[in-house]
């Protein structure tokens, strides 16, 4: 019996990142015709990072409802993630190490879900059945946190990012526990997020990140970087909420935009989504953080 090629799927794949990865001088490329080029390889690099994101979020858009051969909606969409995630590891567009953090960013998410849905909190509800439960949470919903962690994953090689001024690793993990901890104890004790930013402003400040777009460095703040994501994972939520995938109290009657303050919640999620990547053996290497 043959062994199985694994990698023919993601031959395309494999040819754009080897362009990507080329390293190729445009020294006859100036003014505006270098800005317009270099903003659509900026794109095209993004939209490869947001590989697990795309793929995964056109079966949530596509899926009907009622769900497809007698599958509910919810376990369709496990399938496919499971699916995804392991083609993209056999087909080594991510490393095991990689896909050990995208499992830690699952089960993150998937705490947050079930504290978030329980009966005593109830801050959004999954309305449709699925036999793929735990605690009354569809197992598919850890992957849209899991699908941040694959873009800053993903965004680290193509992007050809590095870091400079991060603050101790020490710190910015407390920071991220911070993070997590308070949307739970919100409930109870108060929302803290705002002072949370402040930290967050002040621990970041002089970080900036370094990226190729095309065959010059570009640098923007860091925190500049979490405010975009978050900007985008907003508009994603809306979209989602739209198409019924989950409903916020507000949106059980007709559905309505999600409220902006959710911009906030989602830029503190990229923040310790990033902790955790940063912490990445090949990735720390890539990390300059002060003596």
């Amino acid at each position: 019996m043959s062994r199985v090629d694994w990698t023919l799927p993601d031959a395309p794949l494999r040819a754009l990142d080897a362009h990507f990865d080329a390293h190729q001088t445009r020294p006859d490329l100036s003014g505006l015709r270098r800005g317009v080029m270099e903003l659509l390889y900026f794109g095209a690099r993004q939209a490869r990072a947001c590989l697990f994101v795309v793929l995964f979020f056109t079966a949530v858009f596509a899926v009907p409802r009622a769900g497809l051969f007698g599958m509910p909606r919810y376990d369709l969409l496990l399938v496919v993630a499971l699916g995804i995630q392991a083609w993209m590891v056999l087909a080594k567009l991510e490393s095991w190490d990689e896909l050990k953090a995208v499992t830690l960013f699952h089960v993150i998410g998937f705490g947050l879900e079930v504290f978030k849905t329980s009966s005593g909190i109830r801050s959004w509800s999954y309305p449709d059945f699925a036999y793929t439960t735990l605690f009354g949470v569809p197992l598919f919903s850890g992957f849209m946190y899991a699908a941040v962690g694959s873009y800053v994953i993903q965004s680290w090689r193509l992007m050809d990012l590095r870091v400079r001024h991060h603050p101790p690793y020490w710190m910015a993990a407390l920071l991220a526990v911070l993070i997590y901890a308070n949307f739970f104890t919100h409930h109870y004790i108060g929302d803290y997020r705002w002072y949370l930013a402040a930290c967050s402003l002040g621990l970041y400040a002089r970080t900036t990140v370094t990226f190729r777009p095309l065959d010059r460095d570009r640098a923007m703040p860091l925190l500049l970087a979490f405010l975009l994501i978050g900007f985008f994972i907003w508009l994603a939520e809306n979209v989602s909420t739209f198409f019924g995938i989950w409903r916020y109290p507000d949106q059980l009657g007709a559905w309505t935009t999600v409220h902006v303050g959710k911009w906030s919640s989602w830029s503190l999620l990229v923040i310790m989504t990033f902790t955790i990547v940063a912490n990445l053996k090949h990735i720390k290497a890539r990390v300059h953080v002060p003596g």
